[in-house]
């Protein structure tokens, strides 16, 4: 079997915009029901802001083989939901062992990370900062500023992705509010419904 031909692309740090991409996915504010902890000012922002986009990803995917690896740029615009600033859905890989980069390019924001057991961290992201996100942690980036948080990712080709895990569990342990003076602060989601542990994840 061929190998994918090597390749290159040019991204621009402020936009998260990538040539060369193979993909691009959108999720606008009407894609984002049943995620923030406030419903009501999700419906109200829904009613305004349906149409626009929330956030949207630039993928670069040679093959799906193991061995190989996916990259590309997140690009999460600005925003609140309530007292909620704005996610990704999030997701843990559905090979759980795998693991995955975010290099932060432009913007400020949150790594929200929670193992199975409910367990947690929250690392802090500004340009040039790297957060390596490990094995059988279920992740989400936050856009806690207020200019777009554009992130470049990279994992294992193999890794694909599981997106209901959070929502099995009535979102993750905490969400990531406004604290009153300018800034973010980590509290508990009172929806939050324990999950059983990851075989194999301690």
């Amino acid at each position: 079997m061929l190998s994918p031909l090597p390749a290159s692309v040019l991204i621009d740090p402020r936009t998260g915009e990538m040539t060369g991409r193979t993909r691009r996915y959108e999720k606008r504010y009407s894609d984002l029901g049943g995620l923030f902890l406030d419903e009501a000012a999700f419906v109200a922002t829904a009613r305004e802001q349906g149409d626009e986009i929330a956030y949207q990803v630039d993928e670069f995917r040679p093959s799906d083989r193991p061995g190989d690896l996916i990259f590309g740029t997140s690009t999460l615009y600005p925003g609140q939901i309530g007292d909620e600033f704005i996610f990704t859905r999030g997701h843990i890989h559905a090979v759980g062992d795998r693991p995955e980069i975010y290099l932060c390019q432009s913007g400020h924001g949150v790594m929200l990370m929670e193992l199975a057991d409910g367990s947690t961290r929250a690392e802090e992201m500004r340009p040039n900062s790297l957060v390596y996100v490990g094995p059988h942690w279920i992740h989400r980036s936050v856009n806690v500023g207020d200019t777009p948080l554009v992130t470049l990712f990279c994992y294992p080709a193999d890794a694909g992705q599981d997106y209901d895990i959070i929502a099995r569990a009535g979102g993750m342990r905490d969400l990531i509010v406004v604290d009153g003076a300018g800034g973010w602060k980590q509290v508990p989601n009172p929806n939050y419904r324990p999950r059983a542990a990851i075989p194999g994840a301690d």
